[in-house]
């Protein structure tokens, strides 16, 4: 006796498990659009300049330890040979205050219809270096004696490419000039300054400044190696997102259409990057460097950093990815419709018309993933939406038998779309607002066949 209804239902089921086909493939297309666009971010940052991360400055004081050995040469005779030796080390000495100040201008590269943000900053870097007494160096053998080396400043950089001044060190007075590779063993890509020697028989306070001039793409990551850290950031650009270990103050943080500023502080109690350097300096092996691995690491691994990133506010494919997500919902309600018409008008829908409504509403997210690649998405999104609407709209005037029910499931189309995006621009509000909408739809849908007698229908549908 239900067995009309039932095959009806069966039937609508089988549409949607069928149009779920067409929509896997048009996600699938969002995501290989997504690649292509992490590939023009590769291949720009392989072509120019990638990430940068900036770490220093560091004072590199290398020393020798000599110390003689008497050694056993013969068992018998108990003949001894004093024998001299020598090891190499070196002291690291982190900066006491270090102060960033950093402008930073943004740009877009494009690849293909693919573009990319990119930024140069000016950075004004100064503090000051607390110099080590000799006899505070570490020694293997108590009795040998010291000697210092040549010390350097050393700055690591992860891509010396971007890199737009010849930057110069302004210590104690005297003004160095900075060489290619940091000479660190931990971070080999940067820059360092080769100094005078220096006289370590009493502690001493040396100030320090310089000016660098940096390029990247799309992230700037710093290392709060001193004891204490103040980096202040400003640009115009209005979409930062900070990350990291460290965040900026709220009260010390100013976000608004105009751009952005924010001050990290940091102390020495608070980040472990002098002790984890140290470490790795201690321990690491010296073995080249090459482009694909430089590239590959931004951020020093091991060591405390934070970043700023600078984003984009919409990104058309994560958008679309997010859209797609909702394919089957508007599919199913757009189903459940018809099938509501079917119960309380008693017109007949033909699976096949079914089927083509379902395809017209899968090819609205093709549409807006590919015109959104070429104009801004929100009038991408009205034009998708629009012939969309449009196509059902006139399509179901003829198959419903009337314009205005036509017209009638346009405008719930409308108000579906409209639904949709207002999800989409509200990514932090999107679970409560999607709760609400599923929750007033099944309310709808419970007022409207509250008198229905699903028993006697199914018997009409029988005869």
């Amino acid at each position: 006796m239900q067995k009309t209804l039932f095959f009806k239902t069966m039937m609508i089921g089988i549409l949607m498990l069928l149009i779920g086909v067409p929509l896997m493939m048009i996600q699938s297309t969002i995501s290989e659009r997504m690649r292509f666009r992490d590939d023009a971010v590769r291949s720009i940052a392989a072509d120019s300049v990638s990430e940068q991360t900036l770490l220093g400055p560091v004072l590199v004081l290398p020393y020798s330890e000599t110390y003689e050995e008497e050694e056993l040469v013969d068992q018998l005779t108990k003949k001894t040979v004093t024998r001299k030796y020598t090891l190499q080390h070196r002291h690291y000495v982190y900066p006491n205050e270090l102060n960033v100040n950093g402008t930073i201008d943004t740009d877009h590269r494009y690849r293909g219809i693919h573009k990319v943000l990119t930024y140069s900053g000016q950075h004004s870097i100064h503090g000051d270096f607390v110099l080590p007494v000799i006899d505070q160096l570490i020694k293997d053998k108590p009795a040998s004696q010291l000697n210092v080396g040549t010390p350097f400043i050393a700055m690591g950089l992860s891509d010396t490419r971007g890199l737009r001044n010849f930057p110069r060190i302004q210590w104690g007075g005297k003004s160095y000039e900075f060489k290619q590779e940091s000479k660190l063993r931990s971070l080999q890509t940067g820059l360092h300054a080769p100094l005078e020697p220096m006289d370590l028989k009493a502690a001493n306070t040396v100030k320090f400044s310089l000016e660098l001039s940096v390029d990247g793409i799309e992230r700037l990551h710093f290392v709060p190696i001193a004891k204490n850290n103040q980096i202040t950031l400003a640009s115009k650009w209005p979409h930062p997102q900070f990350g990291g270990r460290f965040l900026p103050s709220p009260k010390d943080r100013k976000i608004d259409q105009n751009g952005f500023s924010a001050t990290w502080a940091i102390s020495a109690l608070s980040s472990g990057a002098q002790q984890q350097m140290t470490r790795r300096e201690s321990g690491a092996t010296t073995t080249p460097a090459t482009d694909e691995a430089m590239a590959a690491v931004q951020a020093v691994p091991g060591l405390d950093s934070f970043s700023v990133t600078f984003i984009e506010p919409i990104n058309v494919y994560s958008q679309a990815d997010r859209a797609i997500k909702y394919g089957m919902l508007f599919v199913a309600l757009t189903f459940a419709a018809f099938f509501l018409f079917e119960v309380l008008k008693q017109l007949p829908i033909h699976p096949i018309q079914y089927l083509l409504v379902g395809l017209a509403l899968s090819l609205f997210f093709l549409l807006l993933v590919s015109v959104s690649e070429h104009i801004r998405f929100i009038f991408a999104y009205l034009m998708a939406s629009g012939a969309c609407i449009f196509l059902v709209g006139f399509y179901l005037s003829y198959v419903l038998q009337s314009w205005k029910r036509g017209m009638g499931f346009g405008c719930a189309l409308t108000l579906l779309y409209g639904a949709l995006f207002g999800l989409l621009s509200s990514e932090s509000n999107a679970l409560v607002m999607g709760s609400i909408l599923l929750f007033a739809l099944l309310s709808a849908i419970m007022v409207i066949t509250r008198k229905v007698d699903w028993y006697q229908l199914g018997k009409s549908a029988a005869v």
